[in-house]
């Protein structure tokens, strides 16, 4: 083995492994940097409801002197539903769906009483929904109700209520502090239920009750009563599409919290991270090709002695192994190079992030090192079994 190592040392080309170590370290730094920032900022454009994909769009019609002049309807007709289906851009479509019947309720926290007001439910198909349908679901005859709040209602109480009277504020995981009673009546009737939070919602500005329940106390509170919906859920693939927003302008819809704005920013963030990414790979993929042409002039030169090594007994593999050591080596040092570079300049724009979203919450260097080191295992496999091609050449060709 200390013959092999001797021949390597002795025709050893500096310039050509440094050229292969900082493109390398250049390339991998472009990838995994981008990854990184990627996740890093995705939750500025997406964090909205854990609980409802970021592709869908909320569907409402303008509000409007003229329209309220004319009597013009804010709902959506049948026709109107299945003229939005039909379109190249949508996927599905669903409806929100209203209560016909009387709801008062009161929302309270730590025994303190914060909002009592009547209100009103609405639903949507439960395949909107990203809850296990066994957290979001009513059986008929239970007094409890899974409810998802406008996050609206909860700033209230964070930075009003609760700051004015010392009490604790409520965040994302300790929702199940709220205590709602909900009285329902219609039809002759009067039924007191409790409302269990699953969730906040920052799109919704309305409680959102499961569709069971809708379906079954509209049944029951009010038979007779019926309302076409006012909003409806579009799924689309693509929010950068310019048929969505010449579709909505031209039949007077409007997108709900600026969403369809939002959908656009996060395509381009994917398409420009993407762009960015691949020209890294391309760098990686060169470096690589660096290497190669790097070892295999090294194993060139030293054809001879090589191939006297293997016939005096030496294996293949013991022959092979200090070029793989020194193509894996050169890896690993590229990648802790790079991992150290991506943590320090992360912390930079992760400064300049956290001072203009305080409120979203620190990721970890995880992607990236997790990345990193998929990428470390495929290029040194790569290097290994070529490396043992071109020494098994020369064992058959000896």
């Amino acid at each position: 083995m200390s013959l092999v190592w001797k021949l390597l040392r002795s025709h050893v080309s500096v310039p050509q492994l440094t050229g292969f170590f900082f493109a390398n370290l250049f390339g991998m730094f472009i990838v995994l940097l981008g990854f990184q920032f990627y996740r890093d900022v995705l939750p500025v454009f997406t964090a909205q409801d854990s609980f409802m994909r970021s592709d869908y769009l909320i569907l409402s019609k303008k509000v409007g002197t003229a329209a309220a002049l004319s009597g013009r309807t804010h709902s959506f007709d049948g026709a109107e539903r299945d003229d939005v289906a039909r379109q190249s851009f949508a996927g599905k479509v669903g409806k929100f769906t209203s209560t016909e019947y009387k709801v008062d309720a009161n929302m309270g926290i730590a025994g303190h009483s914060v909002l009592s007001s009547e209100l009103f439910f609405e639903s949507v198909p439960d395949d909107f929904i990203d809850i296990p349908l066994k957290d979001w679901h009513y059986e008929e005859g239970s007094k409890e109700i899974p409810i998802i709040l406008p996050r609206t209602y909860i700033n209230m109480y964070n930075f009003g209520f609760a700051q004015t009277h010392s009490l604790p504020k409520i965040s994302d995981g300790l929702v199940g502090m709220i205590d709602f009673r909900i009285f329902i009546q219609g039809n002759g009737h009067n039924d007191l239920y409790s409302g269990r939070v699953v969730g906040l919602s920052n799109r919704l500005t309305t409680i959102l009750v499961p569709q069971s329940f809708m379906d079954w106390s509209n049944a029951y509170y009010a038979p007779d009563a019926h309302s076409d919906p006012t909003r409806l859920l579009l799924e689309v693939s693509n929010p950068a599409d310019e048929s969505i927003a010449k579709y909505i302008d031209a039949k007077g819809y409007e997108v709900e919290s600026d969403k369809l704005q939002a959908e656009k920013t996060t395509y381009f963030l994917r398409m420009i991270v993407s762009l960015v990414m691949a020209v890294g790979l391309v760098i990686s993929a060169l470096s690589f090709y660096i290497l190669m042409l790097s070892i295999y002039r090294l194993v060139q030169k030293n054809a001879t002695k090589l191939e006297n090594l293997l016939s005096i007994g030496y294996t293949p593999a013991r022959v092979a192994m200090p070029y793989q050591m020194l193509a894996a080596v050169l890896n690993i040092i590229v990648l802790l190079l790079t991992l150290i570079l991506i943590y320090v300049v992360r912390g930079y724009y992760m400064d300049m992030i956290v001072a203009v979203f305080p409120q979203l919450e620190s990721a970890t260097l995880l992607p990236a090192i997790l990345a990193g080191l998929l990428l470390l295992v495929i290029v040194t496999v790569l290097n290994v079994l070529i490396i043992r091609n071109k020494v098994m050449k020369i064992w058959y060709g000896k």
